[in-house]
């Protein structure tokens, strides 16, 4: 790339199809000039305008002047002994964040877990990640850079050596809430689906949210990729205690707005039901029978999710006859529940153990490390 001019360049990694359009309109040239470079960044992992050779050589000489592509930079790349592989990446103010790729069926499904925020802005008791406070949200370059990084190191374009994608399925599920960071997280997923991009299917894209209701009933409207709700608690108390997030938006408040969510998909579909089990806390049958019964009429599918400990947080992973106990119970009342098997543990790349390096503006994290010491004391 050439020298950084006096006026900020636009980094075209993060528009999505109408904003990298716009941007050539605005450049006096012709709207399918986005579709072309998209399959350059995006399927090809180009950041080089110069080798974009079907492009004319005064527009790549003007691209160099007026644009960038710019990604986060690999701080970090671990592989796990069952292939999971961590990825931690600088952003823009020198914060750290993490995305995980996961292999499973022999390889044949390669699911990236992508984060929205740099921390999270919520504070759910269970999740590490909660614990190192919140700094910002991440731009829309900084979202869809997670994919495009990943893709690079994993396959090099579209397909990995082995001719399979290197990226099959994404999880909005990584740090960070994604609906809280809407502005920058829906051009991300535009990018996933758009087929001059990665072309993905939206069956594919799952966003994962703790409960933001009204950006449920927006999304719905903007976009129909598959819904995931980090529930965890059948009863408003509990999960009030679990995910904070509940005191505004209980229970009844959320599962209606997934029952909105899925009437604007207007095809067959589900929502996903993530539940942490955490032992003692909701992990008796009393927690399953009051799960089927809140559960009853919503089309969803359940995956349980062992508790994965980390210093300090007051809570146990259940027992694996514990968790079997529990998949039972829902198989009994009627509803089948499929185990989260443990991926990456070794190398902290599992379910709530993301934490990133986060220059927390919120104090959370100090006060978290503040009540340790007092409690040691």
């Amino acid at each position: 790339m050439s020298a950084a001019t006096d006026t900020p360049r636009t980094n075209l990694l993060g528009l999505s199809r109408e904003q990298m359009e716009a941007f050539f309109v605005s450049l006096g040239e012709k709207k399918f000039r986005a579709a072309q470079v998209m399959k350059w960044i995006h399927q090809e992992g180009c950041d080089d305008f110069e080798s974009m050779t079907n492009l004319s050589k005064p527009l790549r000489a003007r691209l160099e002047e007026s644009a960038e592509i710019r990604g986060p930079k690999v701080v970090y790349e671990g592989t796990s002994s069952d292939g999971t592989r961590k990825w931690v990446l600088e952003v823009e103010d020198g914060s750290y964040v993490e995305t995980v790729l996961i292999p499973a069926d022999n390889g044949a499904r390669r699911t990236l877990c992508v984060s929205s925020q740099v921390g999270c802005s919520l504070d759910c008791s269970f999740c590490s990640t909660g614990k190192q406070g919140f700094q910002r949200n991440l731009t829309s370059a900084e979202i869809i850079g997670q994919v495009w990084v990943a893709q690079q190191r994993a396959g090099g374009r579209m397909s990995a050596p082995d001719g399979r994608r290197a990226i099959t399925n994404v999880v909005m599920m990584g740090m960070g809430e994604p609906l809280l960071n809407y502005d920058s997280v829906l051009p991300s997923m535009k990018l996933m689906l758009d087929d001059n991009a990665y072309g993905m299917s939206k069956r594919r894209v799952t966003l994962s949210t703790s409960g933001v209701v009204p950006m449920i009933d927006k999304l719905g409207d903007d976009i129909d990729v598959s819904l995931a709700i980090s529930l965890h608690a059948a009863n408003d108390e509990l999960r009030s205690e679990l995910v904070p997030l509940n005191r505004k938006y209980n229970i009844r408040t959320l599962l209606d707005a997934c029952q909105r969510y899925l009437a604007k998909c207007g095809d067959a579909r589900h929502i996903t039901i993530e539940y942490t089990l955490i032992k003692d806390v909701n992990d008796q049958q009393v927690h399953a029978q009051e799960l089927i019964a809140l559960l009853d009429e919503l089309p969803c599918k359940i995956n349980l999710i062992p508790f994965n400990p980390f210093p300090h947080s007051g809570y146990e992973k259940p027992s694996r006859n514990q968790v079997m106990r529990f998949q039972s119970w829902l198989y009994e009342l009627g509803h089948t529940a499929m185990v989260r098997t443990t991926r990456g543990d070794d190398i902290d790349a599992a379910c709530g153990q993301l934490v990133g390096k986060v220059k927390d503006r919120t104090k959370r994290h100090e006060r978290y490390i503040q009540s340790i010491q007092l409690d040691a004391d």
